[in-house]
């Protein structure tokens, strides 16, 4: 395995959505540099994030999804990665990877996930890797991706960059030492990605995720972030993602959707957070949103069970026994750093580790 030498003596330099100056003191502090490899090209050596010594950004392009529709501050095709360092990071040491599955219209290198991901790993052995997924990737082969040209998200992900950063940093490179998880649409990604490929991880985790495509609000939602600009710019095809979502051409919706497959994850650690959306009166498009995807939550636990497959379910209702600040709607961040902070201790003591 390949591994590139990195200090463990770094200060914060850059913001995600910018680059600042280094402290004079500290000017000679340089992160790690990577290395084209697994057909991702490296256009932008990774830097430092601002107030952290350990959260780096860098950028790779790659032929797979050689360009995408985008949200503002995005360039298409130029897909920005997230890294998380343990404390004191060591060359020298192999450490368990995690990779964290961002939402839809969002970014990998939010200010909210570093410090969220900072908080629920410290004084963890672990490498966090967030990776962007697109405003509306859905962590997927995209079935019709028209003039935008291929979408292979999938293939991004699993084939070319997880044996990236095992290329660049000091990994245990086998499922072993591997978790992943996400949130809402990364929450279905996680899962899909788990179910598809079980011999990469060995935990995964999903928080508040779409994770039943046969339920048809479900795929309205779907064909929803097709259309809304919110979602990235151009917008695209409603069957540009799964294909069309009408019986009896639905086949790849019904293979794709995680809630219905889940043998493949006997064996493996699952994780699955909800809330119930709590007072539907109260910001109801968070709260709806959150009620739906908790049902997808109760259908995928329960074929899970079924299935006799060990899980944990942490069902939070409307937040309050949960974390402060968390009502049980979708996307509150102090619901989501609840489930960092409860998911990353249970996939630590089911991975490899230093």
């Amino acid at each position: 395995m390949n591994t590139r030498a990195l200090t463990t003596a770094v200060v914060a330099g850059t913001l995600a959505s910018g680059v600042f100056a280094l402290p004079e003191a500290n000017a000679a502090v340089t992160p790690p540099q990577f290395a084209d490899a697994f057909g991702l090209t490296v256009i932008s050596q990774p830097e430092w994030a601002d107030g952290s010594d350990r959260t780096f950004t860098f950028t790779v392009t790659t032929e797979e999804v050689p360009a995408f529709t985008v949200l503002p501050g995005q360039v298409s095709g130029e897909h920005v990665v997230m890294v998380t360092l343990p404390d004191g990071y060591d060359p020298a040491v192999a450490y368990p990877v995690h990779y964290t599955l961002h939402g839809g219209a969002d970014y990998p290198n939010t200010r909210w996930l570093k410090d969220a991901v900072e908080t629920s790993t410290a004084d963890e052995p672990l490498i966090t890797v967030a990776p962007n997924g697109g405003g509306r990737g859905w962590y997927t082969n995209w079935v019709y991706p028209g003039s935008l040209g291929a979408q292979n998200w999938e293939t991004f992900h699993l084939e070319q960059l997880i044996p990236f950063i095992d290329a660049n940093l000091s990994t245990i490179a086998a499922k072993e030492g591997r978790a992943i998880s996400g949130h809402s649409m990364g929450g279905y990604g996680a899962l899909t990605y788990a179910e598809r490929r079980p011999d990469l991880f060995a935990y995964a985790a999903s928080f508040s995720g779409a994770l039943d495509l046969l339920n048809q609000e479900m795929r309205a939602v779907v064909l929803g972030t097709t259309q809304l600009s919110q979602w990235g710019y151009p917008t695209v095809a409603p069957d540009a993602i799964f294909g069309s979502p009408i019986w009896p051409l639905d086949w790849n919706w019904n293979q794709r959707s995680p809630a219905q497959h889940v043998e493949s994850l006997r064996g493996m650690g699952v994780a699955l957070y909800s809330g119930d959306g709590g007072d539907l009166t109260e910001n109801p498009i968070q709260a709806v949103a959150e009620n739906r995807a908790y049902q997808t939550a109760v259908v995928t636990s329960a074929n899970l069970t079924a299935a006799g497959i060990d899980h944990v379910f942490v069902d939070y209702g409307d937040g309050s026994g949960w974390a402060p600040g968390c009502t049980g709607k979708h996307a509150q961040a102090a619901c989501l750093q609840a489930d960092l902070d409860h998911f990353i201790p249970l996939a630590m003591a089911s991975l490899q580790h230093p």
